[in-house]
């Protein structure tokens, strides 16, 4: 350890320190980019104000702090990994397992399934948020399932479905009491 308290690679050959540094400086502009992104977002969603909305309320408040304390935290990662001798050069670009991109492809796909399928489109939110979430924990689970050699069981499906019935709920009433977002 440095003085500062970062963690230095001192049980790194000094070609592959400079490589991880270089991946943490590509991650922390790419958070970056990200923050500035959700804040520029969060800019232009609509302030209400014709509703004589509470200012502490306006639906882009939260994303839009969110979106500076992402900036400020990639671009200290950034900054940080710079220092270490990150540079545009070298380092690695995807240390991603076959298993591991299949299973990033399969949360992604079920985020858009979610989102393009099953919100507004009549469906109330809960019933939504509780199929999305049942779907993931069962899917999730099938290749720990599959190496042990067995199937879904019933009982392994009843306590995702209670989860999902539970996460939904929560959302909801989170939302809709909480945050007074009208959901669909």
């Amino acid at each position: 350890m440095s003085m500062s308290g970062d963690v230095v690679y001192a049980d790194l050959p000094p070609e592959e320190a400079r490589a991880v540094a270089a991946s943490e400086l590509r991650g922390g502009l790419a958070w970056t980019v990200f923050g500035v992104a959700v804040l520029a977002l969060s800019l232009r969603m609509d302030r209400l104000e014709a509703q004589h909305i509470n200012p502490y309320t306006v639906p882009g408040l939260l994303p839009g702090l969110l979106g500076i304390v992402t900036i400020l935290l990639g671009a200290l990662m950034a900054l940080r990994s710079w220092r270490r001798g990150g540079r545009f050069v070298g380092g690695p670009r995807l240390a991603m397992s076959g298993v591991a991109l299949r299973r990033l492809a399969l949360v992604v796909g079920l985020i858009v399934a979610y989102t393009v399928v099953l919100l507004g489109h009549g469906l109330p939110f809960w019933a939504g948020a509780t199929i999305y979430v049942t779907a993931s924990i069962v899917l999730l689970q099938a290749p720990q399932r599959a190496a042990e050699g067995r199937g879904l069981t019933l009982r392994e499906t009843a306590v995702a479905l209670a989860i999902g019935l539970a996460s939904g709920w929560i959302i909801t009433g989170v939302f809709q009491d909480a945050f007074l977002v009208r959901l669909p």
